[in-house]
């Protein structure tokens, strides 16, 4: 059994809101449940229409979807969607350029399974930890994992929001996939990076482990961000697991 709660913000600089969030506790298809971070990208309102496509098509998959396997839906709902992306991008010269990240997840049992597209995260907080399991598909990124640049010199690198994979930028999308064991008690963090970018993993773990429901630390996490200067859309869903 679990509990969800989520919430996007504009944040405090951008005039458009192009995050779209959606969680559902209850099951869609053969999922028992589904949720999913999206962050848009490109000119005009392109980058809204992108999120909120692209999330609405991989709700759409998942209802028809036969496979028993969370993964292969997931990842059917993604292709799906990212094809319709590409395709309405490539045909419009006001649409060009649109995309969005995705960080998506389903719940089965006691098991996670999370799958991402370029910078948006899902943390793991269990036992007083937080732990990123995600890994963003970013410049910055890549430059750390090659050794290049140092972990703590990353968080304030000016190529910080270049992102290396999205949806809807070509025909095909790789994302990669994430499978967690959970326990009750544990909580689950989904985020876009105008939350990341904005707090410290240890700023995050504190807010989430502190006293009330989810209500109430989810719109703390939005805050908090909003009060770093809020430079980007904030979008939040944060997950309990509960005892059966």
């Amino acid at each position: 059994m679990l509990k969800a709660f989520s919430l996007t913000d504009v944040g405090r600089k951008r005039q458009l809101n192009e995050d779209f969030v959606c969680a559902k506790t209850e099951q869609v298809g053969k999922l028992p449940n589904f949720f999913v971070v999206a962050d848009g990208m490109g000119g005009h309102k392109a980058g809204d229409r992108a999120s909120k496509e692209t999330v609405e098509l991989m709700l759409d998959s998942l209802k028809t979807d036969p496979s028993e396997n969370v993964k292969d839906s997931l990842g059917d709902a993604l292709t799906a969607a990212n094809l319709k992306v590409w395709q309405d991008a490539s045909g419009s010269a006001e649409l060009e350029g649109m995309g969005t990240t995705v960080v998506a997840a389903s719940i089965l049992e006691n098991k996670l399974c999370a799958m991402n597209v370029g910078d948006s995260r899902l943390y793991l907080i269990t036992d007083g930890k937080i732990r990123q399991i995600t890994v963003d598909h970013s410049l910055v990124e890549e430059m750390v994992r090659k050794g290049v640049l140092a972990r703590e010199r990353a968080r304030n690198h000016p190529k910080k929001n270049i992102i290396t994979r999205a949806v809807g930028v070509g025909p095909v999308v790789e994302p990669d996939f994430f499978e967690v064991e959970l326990k009750a008690g544990d909580k689950v963090l989904m985020c876009s990076d105008g939350l990341s970018n904005m707090l410290e993993d240890g700023e995050l773990l504190t807010i989430v482990d502190s006293v009330g429901d989810l209500e109430e630390k989810t719109k703390l996490l939005v805050d908090a961000a909003n009060e770093k200067g809020g430079k980007d859309n904030i979008s939040v869903i944060l997950i309990e697991i509960l005892a059966e």
